[in-house]
């Protein structure tokens, strides 16, 4: 068991093809291990691929398009990297509202390696304490954000880390701010 419990919390996972599959596969068992209830939501239903790399990993089945998923429903939004993933997600309106919407309820977010340019997109990271994979540097600190090079940064609700080398301390921070629940300083 985790060191936090999170027994009975619903945590979305936003991802589509391209993911970096360990950074949806660690914090998805993570959450499990600690209590919490992940689903895969997508920007449309069946499956989405993952990738290891550059090379194609497993296939997974997805629980709601993100166009009919309601942040409401959720206690939490986990965003998992891999840079073509990231690229499809930023361009997608639903993706960005459903992104925006847990920052408006104040809910914890986590979001790893490219996934915060989703975040760009869906105008949440201005004025934050950031962190990202290190080619992100540069369009976090023009949309405002605060950028360190950290293995894993938390602001307010707010969980970053670089790369699959800090998932145990991304890991570790996101059940914590999901145990700890909504936070009055995580904003759109």
């Amino acid at each position: 068991m985790a060191e936090h419990d999170i027994s009975g919390k619903k945590v979305a996972f936003l991802l589509t093809d391209g993911v970096e599959q360990v950074e949806l596969t660690s914090p998805w068992e993570t959450v499990k291990d600690a209590g919490g209830e992940p689903s895969l939501v997508s920007l449309s239903t069946g499956t989405v691929q993952g990738f290891d790399g550059v090379d194609k990993g497993e296939t997974f089945t997805v629980d709601v398009a993100v166009a009919d998923a309601n942040a409401g429903d959720f206690d939490a939004l986990v965003l998992p990297g891999g840079v073509v993933n990231a690229d499809f997600l930023r361009v997608d309106k639903d993706a960005q509202n459903f992104a925006r919407a847990f920052f408006e309820a104040h809910k914890p977010v986590a979001s790893i390696c490219h996934a915060p340019w989703l975040l760009i997109e869906a105008g949440v990271v201005k004025g934050r304490d950031m962190t990202s994979y290190p080619s992100l540097a540069t369009d976090l600190v023009n949309a405002g954000a605060n950028w360190s090079d950290e293995e894993v940064v938390v602001d307010q609700g707010l969980v970053t880390s670089r790369n699959p080398g800090d998932l145990p301390a991304f890991n570790a921070k996101l059940v914590e701010e999901i145990a700890e629940g909504e936070h009055e300083g995580q904003h759109a």
